[in-house]
């Protein structure tokens, strides 16, 4: 899902005539790059709102931080459970203040793609977060989910507390049996986190036909549904 400079340009027309341009995002396969143009691709400076659950949370609300590859896909999944009440798509993990997508995408900064959930800690727990963040992703493969390759897309737990080490740490042990290969997830303490920019957020659900999104995407949370 990263941005290569060298790959096509996407012209997308917008509803006031001016035409707009977007990178092929690379890592993409052939058959979404064919289908690309089946849906715009929301403008930056539409609405920013973030993934967020209607509902009222009945208890105080928590913080996760995981990357498990391209955050579009991770929004899209950890937004469907009970107790989540939101999903910031963004950058966590590096050395640069206010990191771009671009910037990000270059390798140039450290930063994994993450999500930060803020989630009801009545109604959904750590441990249960992390027990869907193992099924959302491949944990074994490093630096790579599937065709988006670059330190960007490593697997990556961010914990904010000690407690959230302690449960990360056991999460990772007890899920180790579920792999045939080795699990190469980062757990590393949680510093700071930048929203990514405004059309990133709510991606799935604002470009469904988009060709990633429907080839990459959608058959991810089919496959997440049933394990729900």
């Amino acid at each position: 899902m990263g941005v290569d400079e060298s790959n096509l340009t996407i012209h997308i027309a917008k509803d006031n005539g001016i035409t707009k341009k977007m990178k092929i995002l690379c890592g993409v396969t052939l058959v979404a790059l064919a289908a690309w143009t089946l849906t715009g691709v929301v403008d930056a400076n539409e609405d920013s709102a973030v993934n967020s659950k209607s509902a009222e949370p009945t208890g105080p609300l928590a913080l996760a931080t995981f990357g498990g590859g391209c955050f579009w896909c991770t929004e899209a999944l950890l937004e469907t459970l009970d107790g989540v009440h939101s999903v910031v798509s963004g950058y966590a993990g590096g050395h640069k203040e206010n990191p771009t997508y671009k910037e990000v995408c270059a390798e140039t900064t450290g930063h994994a793609e993450v999500v930060q959930v803020s989630y009801d800690a009545s109604v959904i727990t750590f441990n249960e977060l992390l027990s869907y963040f193992w099924q959302a992703h491949d944990p074994t493969t490093l630096n790579r989910q599937g065709n988006d390759v670059g330190t960007q897309y490593r697997s990556v737990i961010l914990y904010h507390d000690e407690e959230q080490k302690l449960a990360a740490e056991s999460s990772k042990s007890q899920a180790a049996g579920s792999f045939d290969d080795p699990i190469v997830t980062e757990i590393v303490k949680f510093e700071k986190f930048y929203p990514a920019e405004a059309y990133h957020q709510d991606f799935f659900r604002k470009n469904p036909n988009q060709g990633y999104c429907y080839f990459v995407i959608r058959p991810k949370l089919k496959k997440f549904g049933k394990n729900k």
